[in-house]
């Protein structure tokens, strides 16, 4: 779940944004060109000669959503799309009309994962534009198999889920009072067909080369884009400069190991330069990559031993809320919190620290 991030050394390398020739800005060790200044509703603000950062508001804490605009010739290429609100479309059409899309119109669509707020109206955008989407393969069947579930009522192996986790009867009740087919709802119809992506495959978009970086563990295959001539990553969820992305076990895939899989490509990411200017989902562009990634891969790394610790007595994950997280959790909050602090006691048992007993279909962790 978003968290606040660790506290990190002060004395990145700035040198992009000192080329940049805007007033930096610091936070814990990151540096922000931009000075936290973010385009308004309806804006686009240009990120040196070929990308424009604009933002499309979001309901909740998060707020809004980055996404980015790519010169491609005649067209432009749009990196994420929002989430499928009629916010979100009164800001699209905004942006229609204004500077680089009233003389570029979008070429092609490309998502970076399958989350709703990055894919919610990439169908809307294709159909207008009659563009491509282009996606990974992992987070295409992903977002194509959950749009598809169109069940109002909350199956038996999601209750399942939710009672190993340590959830009570009346928890569950109100969590299946809001339905399933949540995601059909916030993600616009997709086309039939999409382009793939790969790992390491070079994407031309206006003559310039972007460089596909794969990450996962937030979601299965999430495409990062590097273009390492302008030194720009666009860093989707994968890397977010104040929050910690939610790295969670589902009931998709329950012997999963998700927290491995973020913290190898913690490592994978770590391999790129230091000096990009990151360009994330949530937040402010940033330079300091190794710093941040450094810092997310610690406080998780505090985490699991913390939790391992705590496990010197059988737990459920409902009794490890107080060691995961430094706010109470409850409502809604409580999907994303159990998500989560499986995935870490998973963590754990795959590092062979933990056990877990299954007594009476409700999961009790206890250190190995």
């Amino acid at each position: 779940m978003d968290t606040p991030d660790a506290a990190l050394p002060v004395s990145p390398d700035v040198s992009l944004a000192q080329r940049s020739g805007i007033d930096a800005t610091h936070h814990r060790g990151l540096v922000y060109p931009f000075g936290g200044q973010g385009p308004a509703t309806g804006e686009a603000i240009a990120i040196g000669d070929a990308v424009h950062w604009l933002r499309l508001p979001l309901p909740g804490s998060l707020g809004h959503i980055n996404c980015w605009l790519i010169a491609d010739g005649t067209r432009t290429s749009v990196v994420d799309t929002g989430l499928n609100t009629p916010a979100c479309a009164d800001a699209w059409r905004m942006l229609f009309d204004a500077a680089p899309l009233a003389d570029r119109p979008i070429g092609r669509v490309i998502c970076t994962h399958f989350h709703p707020d990055h894919v919610g109206m990439a169908g809307w955008l294709a159909r207008k534009f009659d563009a491509r989407l282009w996606m990974t393969r992992g987070e295409w069947l992903t977002v194509r198999l959950l749009t598809s579930d169109m069940r109002d009522e909350v199956p038996e192996e999601q209750r399942a889920f939710w009672r190993a986790a340590g959830w009570s009867e009346a928890q569950i009740e109100a969590a299946a009072a809001g339905g399933f087919a949540r995601m059909a709802r916030a993600v616009a119809p997709l086309p039939m067909s999409y382009r793939r992506i790969t790992d390491g495959e070079r994407i031309a978009i206006g003559g310039r080369e972007w460089l596909v970086v794969i990450g996962s563990g937030h979601c299965p295959e999430h495409a990062c884009l590097l273009n390492a001539a302008d030194g720009l990553l666009i860093s989707g969820d994968q890397v977010l400069p104040r929050i910690s992305s939610n790295v969670s076990l589902g009931l998709i895939e329950p012997e999963a190991d998700p927290l491995g899989e973020w913290l190898a490509s913690i490592e994978r990411l770590l391999l790129l330069p230091d000096d990009l200017l990151v360009l994330p989902s949530h937040g402010d562009p940033f330079v300091g990559l190794h710093l941040r990634l450094i810092a997310l891969r610690d406080e998780h790394r505090m985490r699991l031993d913390q939790l391992h610790a705590h496990l010197a007595q059988p737990r459920r994950a409902v009794d490890c809320f107080g060691r995961m997280f430094r706010r109470k959790i409850e409502g809604d909050m409580l999907g994303l919190a159990s998500g989560e602090t499986l995935a870490h006691l998973r963590r754990l048992e795959v590092e062979g620290r933990a056990m877990r007993e299954d007594r009476d279909g409700v999961w009790w962790y206890r250190a190995a």
